[in-house]
């Protein structure tokens, strides 16, 4: 196990480019700004130097997708560590934070004007707190970067929001945190368990796979951990915090919402849910995959309905991550690359939304669809730039979220057809509410021509052009050279289809001796004979 700092450097420079930034601001009365740009640079640049892996230039320890880690004692007593590493999904999801975080802080340069450097602080602390989620391998530190990453989330939306930011902010943090102490309890019940039958006492989650566990207590504890993801992710019925958090949040606090904060639910489902406990998973998979494709109708359907752009895009959110839930739990290769393909690309796309909604306030000072109207005239750089991120959105052929969606809906067709051809309607709904929003705002009447203080409306500047188009570029490569996401991500989601398919052999030796009994003590003539040829 290689001893690398880059990981722990990554998260040091993050949570101390907050404090500078904070300190700044409040004693020079300048230099946040550039400061949060230059910690984001670092942290970036830092991350490049596993590019040598991506490329196939360096290539992971034999028998294990680990490119790097750095494992530390940190509370021996408790069998706590300081555990960091990362592999090809975990680079991905580094990858995508940090660009994220660029671009939303790029693309929203001027928009703050009070407490900016406490702003800042907070934006570059929920970055590492994420970072952290997305490197722990040691389950107490997995749930202290959790919490890290939730509270300046939540001052980011309860400080800096609209009109009802201290409801969206509260709603925010019950739902959440009520979730990780599921989660928290589940951890501690896990490490207890695997205590009791093995003397070790440990929260390291590689050693935690071999934890010998009943099927009925794996299945509660995995329940404990999918309900904290599902939350995050958020999967119905556990959404109804995420349109108001939208809502609320100024454009860059959507920007960390929708683009990487969402993800974490996913990657810990992939990453813990599912390889912790895959017979509990496996059994649970028609329930997942049904919830999935409910909150994909579910969320195209809202999202239809809305009047405010951002509602729009946030209940959008809600039917893209769905096909991330079908994906994870059709339980095949296929699925499983689709959801992370879409995990990325839903990343790019709605961040992008989010990003000219804001644009679109700043100038017309409302979101209101009913009062919007005939913009393409006005705005022609930001008309074309939304319609193409609106026909991405709705998976158009040749970018990154066709490829996602149509992977998970041929995966899942191959564990349960009508739950995905019921997934398949919301193709239809993500085309309705996409349109819509264009024809509404960009289309027919102009109603406004000037702002509400009387200016002239000013189209795209240079800055968020550049930055809007870079995200178009990324998701026309992802569209045209996918391979390079699968293969990143082809160790990772290999190591655990292993676990799963064995889980799904169990099971079903499991449910074939449950018939054979069956058969005999019905008193069946050849069910002696069955089960002395059942392997």
């Amino acid at each position: 196990m290689t001893l690398s700092l880059t990981l722990p450097a990554i998260i040091a420079i993050l949570f101390a480019g907050g404090l500078l930034a904070w300190l700044a601001e409040r004693y020079l009365d300048r230099g946040s700004r550039p400061i949060a740009l230059v910690s984001l640079l670092l942290a970036t640049a830092l991350l490049g130097q596993y590019w040598g892996h991506v490329s196939g230039d360096i290539s992971a320890a034999a028998g294990t997708p680990w490119w790097d880690s750095l494992q530390l004692a940190w509370i021996p007593r408790f069998g706590i560590s300081f555990y960091l590493a990362v592999d090809g999904l975990g680079f991905l999801m580094l990858a995508l934070t940090l660009l994220m975080g660029l671009f939303g802080l790029v693309v929203t340069w001027k928009d703050i004007n009070f407490r900016r450097g406490f702003f800042y602080f907070n934006y570059l602390w929920t970055l590492a707190g994420v970072v952290g989620v997305f490197t722990a391998m040691d389950l107490f530190l997995f749930f202290f970067f959790w919490e890290v990453m939730l509270i300046p989330m939540l001052l980011l939306i309860a400080v800096w929001g609209y009109e009802k930011r201290t409801y969206a902010a509260i709603k925010f943090f019950i739902f959440t945190q009520a979730s990780s102490l599921l989660m928290l309890m589940a951890i501690v019940a896990l490490v207890y368990l695997h205590y009791n039958n093995s003397g070790q006492l440990t929260f390291n989650y590689r050693e935690l796979l071999s934890a010998q566990l009943s099927p009925a207590v794996a299945y509660w504890l995995m329940l404990g951990f999918f309900f904290a993801f599902a939350v995050k992710l958020p999967a119905l019925p556990l959404h109804t915090w995420l349109p108001d958090a939208h809502t609320q949040a100024p454009t860059a606090g959507s920007i960390l919402l929708a683009a990487i904060l969402l993800k974490t639910g996913a990657y810990g489902l992939l990453r813990f849910t599912l390889p912790l406990f895959p017979e509990a998973s496996v059994a649970f998979a028609p329930v997942a995959m049904t919830i999935g494709a409910i909150s994909v109708i579910y969320g195209a359907v809202l999202a239809f309905a809305q009047r405010d752009m951002k509602r729009l895009v946030a209940y959008s959110s809600v039917s893209h991550m769905g096909f991330v839930l079908l994906g994870l739990y059709a339980l095949n290769t296929i699925a499983i690359q689709g959801a992370v393909m879409q995990m990325i690309a839903h990343g790019l796309s709605t961040a992008a939304l989010f990003a000219l909604v804001g644009a679109l306030q700043h100038r017309l000072h409302t979101r209101d669809m009913s009062q919007l109207g005939g913009l393409w005239a006005s705005l022609p750089k930001l008309s074309a730039v939304a319609l193409f991120f609106a026909v991405a959105s709705l998976g158009l052929p040749g970018l990154g979220n066709f490829i996602a969606e149509f992977l998970v809906l041929l995966g899942s067709f191959g564990s349960s057809r009508w739950i995905t051809v019921v997934a398949t309607v919301g193709l239809v709904g993500a085309a309705l509410y996409a349109l819509l929003m264009m024809q509404r705002v960009f289309f027919g009447e102009q109603r406004r021509q000037t702002t509400t203080e009387g200016e002239v409306l000013i189209d795209l500047n240079p800055r968020e052009t550049v930055a809007l188009l870079s995200l178009a570029v990324a998701l026309v490569f992802l569209g045209l050279r996918p391979q390079l996401v699968f293969d990143v991500a082809d160790p990772t989601i290999a190591e655990s289809m292993v676990r799963l398919e064995a889980a799904g052999l169990s099971l079903e030796s499991e449910e074939s001796d449950k018939k054979l009994q069956t058969a005999a003590s019905s008193g069946w003539p050849d069910a002696d004979h069955k089960r002395g040829e059942s392997p």
